[in-house]
C-alpha cells in the first residue's frame, strides 16, 4: 500500500520523466529553450526552481539562462497558480469608479496580494490595465467570466460562485 507522498513522488517523478522525453526529443533544434519552458509550465503548471535547474542540466545550459527567460517573459510563472484566476481592471474606468476599493476588498477576503494565490490553491489574484468593458466598470474577471459593476458586497455572492 502507497502512502499519499510516495504517490506524490512518483506523479513527480513521472512528470520529470515526461519533460525529460520531450528534451531529449527536442534537444537538436537550436533555441529550443522556451519551448521547453512552455512544456515544463504545462506539466507542473508553474516553474518552480527545481523545474528550472532540471531544465538547464537536460539542455546543457546555465540555470541562470533559463531564469532569466523566465523571469523576462509574463508568460511564465515561477509560483503555482490557482483554479479560479481573478483578474481586477486598473483601467481609467475602472479605476474612477473604485477598482482600488474592489482590489483592496479582493486583498482583505482572499489575503492574497496580486501575483498571488491562496494558500489552498483556490484562486490566483492579478491585475490588467483594461479588460474592454468600461461601460460596467468597475470590472473583476474571474477566469473568463467578466464581472461588472463590481461592489464589496457583489464580490463576495461572485467569489462563491467558484468553488
Amino acid at each position: 500500500m502507497t502512502t499519499k507522498m510516495q504517490e506524490t513522488e512518483l506523479l513527480q517523478e513521472e512528470k520529470f520523466q515526461e519533460l525529460e522525453e520531450f528534451i531529449k526529443a527536442n534537444n537538436d533544434k537550436k533555441g529550443f529553450l522556451i519551448p521547453v519552458l512552455h512544456k515544463a509550465q504545462e506539466i507542473f503548471g508553474y516553474l518552480p526552481k527545481e523545474v528550472q535547474a532540471f531544465v538547464a542540466e537536460n539542455m546543457n545550459v546555465p540555470v541562470s539562462t533559463v531564469m532569466g527567460v523566465v523571469t523576462f517573459y509574463s508568460f511564465f510563472r515561477m509560483n503555482p497558480v490557482g483554479r479560479h484566476t481573478i483578474t481586477v481592471c486598473m483601467g481609467t474606468a475602472c479605476y474612477v469608479r473604485g477598482a482600488k476599493k474592489i482590489m483592496e476588498a479582493v486583498e482583505k477576503t482572499l489575503g492574497i496580494k496580486p501575483g498571488e494565490t491562496t494558500e489552498d490553491r483556490r484562486f490566483s489574484l492579478g491585475v490588467q490595465r483594461c479588460l474592454g468593458a468600461c461601460g460596467l466598470a468597475p470590472v473583476i474577471m474571474v477566469d473568463n467570466d467578466v464581472h461588472g459593476r463590481m461592489t464589496a458586497k457583489k464580490l463576495e455572492q461572485v467569489l462563491e460562485l467558484y468553488k
